[in-house]
């Protein structure tokens, strides 16, 4: 029992402090300023990409037979829109990481705790008599003081570090790829654009013919490095939604439900008689 006091002591007053010093606080901001910060650069590689697919696709080339190339990119239209409101999705889950943290780190809140840790020190060496009618009570208090004071610096900082150990490389990887994708077809796109041909003499037609031939043969290949382009950006895509998907709600998921597991597991081992 007298162990029991000492741990229920010792986590009391280490919480009021660190709660008081903000360090918990301040380490998590840093972090969900640092996921924001990754997950609106990856957004506005979608809004960028999804805007040249868009312009290419209205784009038009007459040789011989009108060719729209914008076709070659519509296998991923609609991939690049969902992956916009995806990472929207992130950004703004991000985002309430952030507000929460502001909210828990909150001068009632702290003060609240350090109430709650005092009328756990009090009962639990306050005399034996009076011990057991409240000391359980001060205990459980005290844990959710401690549930809602650190769950979200806690679900931050253990998903960031888990997002930074694993995944981190592979997002910023994947979006560099992203705009350099976008680049690519941008180029791609204005050596396509077919100028308007004025009235021409015989051998200037038979120029020009000649030279639709060499056209033709840098269209088709242009057209076969869009599509090239194209998989491409599939692939790191889907690679970023799943990514972010396990980084803003699987991986806090994950880490909420140990914390609740952790959590009752304390409290069941902490007053039990």
């Amino acid at each position: 029992m007298t162990k029991q006091k000492i741990l229920w002591t010792l986590i009391a007053l280490l919480s009021v402090a660190t709660a008081a010093s903000g360090v918990a606080d301040t380490v998590a901001e840093d972090y969900a300023q640092a996921a924001l910060k990754r997950a609106l650069v990856t957004f506005a590689a979608a809004r960028t990409l999804n805007g040249v697919i868009s312009v290419v696709q209205s784009t038009e080339v007459g040789v011989g037979v009108t060719v729209s190339i914008g076709q070659v990119l519509d296998p991923i239209n609609d991939l690049v829109e969902r992956f916009s409101a995806v990472m929207l999705v992130a950004a703004s889950s991000l985002g309430l990481q952030s507000v929460l943290l502001k909210m828990t780190s909150a001068t009632g809140i702290t003060v609240a705790l350090g109430i709650a840790a005092v009328f756990a020190i009090a009962a639990l060496w306050w005399p034996q008599s009076a011990e057991r009618k409240y000391a359980a009570t001060a205990s459980r208090i005290l844990l959710v003081m401690l549930c809602i004071r650190f769950i979200v610096p806690a679900l931050v900082v253990g998903t960031n570090l888990v997002t930074d150990t694993f995944l981190a490389a592979e997002q910023v990887e994947a979006t560099a790829a992203l705009e350099g994708t976008s680049r690519r077809i941008e180029e791609l796109n204005e050596g396509v654009e077919d100028p308007a041909a004025p009235d021409q003499s015989i051998m200037d037609r038979l120029s020009s013919a000649i030279d639709e031939s060499l056209e033709t043969i840098n269209i088709s290949q242009r057209l076969g490095e869009l599509k090239e382009n194209a998989a491409n950006a599939t692939e790191h895509i889907v690679q970023l939604i799943v990514l972010f998907v396990l980084q803003t709600i699987l991986l806090p998921l994950a880490f909420i439900w140990l914390l609740i597991e952790l959590l009752k597991g304390v409290a069941a081992r902490l007053t039990a008689k």
